[in-house]
């Protein structure tokens, strides 16, 4: 576990503190990282070089198509629209929060009209009306002699650095999620051609069957056997088109639009993109400083080790300096005639104000902020963890992913020499149907499962970089 580097400071120091200038509270020192957390990872293997990713490493797969969905995701995502939103209240928090750092001043002033009394010859009050003219400034600073303000802005500029680094995250999630579904509508149009040709070598047997059926040469039985293949074969188009109509959707709404603004780039595309070669990672160190999960979980700690001095702020008294300018002119007239000379007053003075000796509600709170910032630190703890094995079960996925395709390309190969070897040796009466419907059953499976492999190893490099981290 790491070890949160922070001294709280106790009362007896009040005196040093008044005399420093430093804020009261514990001072931040970011933890360090797990031992060998920052080496390089161990399932790099074949499909992964020790380079720097780049943030737009979606570029690496050299399709402009891509890119511009991205840029368009990135312009119009609803969920990035709010994440920024969320980043805009914060900044405007911290202004606030600044703000208490100046004198606040209060300006009001009226006007009216109405009855004054004033005594008569006779002693009674006699109704006077007029008009009544009143102003007042008031201002108010609290001097922060323990810093108590100070750790106020601190905490909330943390805060308001983890919120964009959440922004940044739903920033990867959008590149990764949008990279995902393109590559996996390309990659489904393959399977979808694929699907076809292998409905084509199902259909070519079956009408081969039905012809020896017809010259004497199989028996009916034969012919419902290809049936049944070419039906299972049939079978498995509809939810490829399914999936890939999904993943459509999918980018459409990514892009901000309805379903039924499918971005045509998406829709054309037949073919998955290649990636130019082995997918760049840089070592644990790097990544640590660029997942937006783990800045953002940092940051959290930073704010909530800063409000333990907020907190304990309230064990102390707080000075204020306050001042007050008040004017007040009635219409009473003067010895000359004329209204009444208008009254200034003004004052200015220290105000004191604290809960002591009842101060357990103030013990309380720093006892929260305490079990909070200890509760952040073992979320960081987690989110570097948590981080490091993303990025090791997607390296292993990948490897793993990286070699089924090679042996399934071997195995379509191999099944697609089979099939027409078979072909060939059947039309020349030298193998028996039931052989012939072996070989065109293996060339289906073979062909389905290439298309498959090929699904699943794109998803695992979309994984990997949505790991990484990169894209904000």
């Amino acid at each position: 576990m790491l070890n949160q580097r922070v001294i709280l400071l106790p009362a007896a120091c009040l005196s040093a503190l008044l005399a420093s200038g430093c804020a009261i509270g514990p001072d931040y020192a970011s933890p360090q990282p797990p031992e060998h957390a920052a080496a390089h990872f161990l399932s790099t293997g074949n499909v992964a070089a020790v380079a720097p990713l780049p943030d737009a490493w979606w570029r690496l797969y050299d399709d402009p198509n891509l890119d511009a969905l991205v840029q368009r995701a990135f312009a119009a995502n609803t969920d990035l629209r709010v994440a920024e939103a969320n980043l805009e209240h914060e900044r405007a928090v911290l202004s606030e929060v600044g703000n208490a750092r100046f004198p606040s001043t209060e300006l009001s002033a009226s006007k009216f009209y109405g009855n004054n009394t004033s005594p008569s010859g006779q002693g009674l009050p006699t109704p006077n009306k007029q008009w009544t003219s009143t102003g007042a400034v008031v201002a108010s600073w609290e001097i922060d002699l323990l810093g108590r303000v100070r750790r106020s802005v601190e905490a909330e500029r943390d805060n308001v650095e983890a919120v964009q680094a959440a922004r940044d995250a739903v920033r990867v999630k959008v590149a990764a999620d949008t990279t995902r579904n393109y590559v996996e509508a390309c990659a489904l149009a393959e399977s979808v051609t694929t699907a076809h040709a292998s409905i084509d070598i199902a259909r070519q047997t079956l009408g081969l069957t039905q012809q020896q059926v017809h010259a004497g040469a199989a028996s009916p039985f034969d012919a419902e056997r290809a049936a049944a293949t070419l039906a299972a074969t049939e079978a498995s188009l509809p939810p490829l088109e399914a999936q890939r109509q999904n993943a459509l959707f999918a980018l459409a709404a990514l892009a901000g639009s309805a379903p039924s603004d499918v971005p045509e780039a998406a829709a054309a595309c037949t073919h998955a993109p290649k990636l130019a070669g082995p997918i760049p990672v840089d070592d644990g160190a790097a990544l640590l400083k660029r997942r937006p999960d783990v800045r953002e979980a940092e940051r959290k700690l930073a704010a909530d080790t800063a409000r333990i001095g907020v907190a304990m702020g309230d064990l102390y008294p707080r000075i204020y300096v306050n001042g007050a300018i008040n004017y007040l002119r009635d219409g009473s007239s003067s010895a000359s005639g004329g209204p009444g000379t208008p009254a200034w007053t003004f004052g200015v003075g220290p105000a004191l104000t604290w809960s002591f000796p009842n101060i357990g509600v103030a013990r309380a709170r720093v006892k929260q902020a305490k079990a909070q910032t200890q509760a952040s630190l073992a979320t960081f703890d987690g989110t570097v963890l948590n981080a490091l094995r993303d990025v090791e079960q997607a390296l292993t996925s990948l490897g793993a992913q990286e070699r089924r395709y090679v042996s399934l390309a071997q195995a379509d190969e191999r099944t697609s020499n089979a099939y027409r070897l078979a072909n060939d040796r059947y039309r020349a009466g030298n193998i028996s149907q039931l052989e012939l419907l072996d070989a065109s059953r293996d060339r289906v499976a073979a062909q389905a499962a290439l298309a498959d492999s090929a699904v699943s190893l794109n998803a695992a490099r979309v994984d990997l970089f949505n790991a990484l981290g990169g894209g904000w």
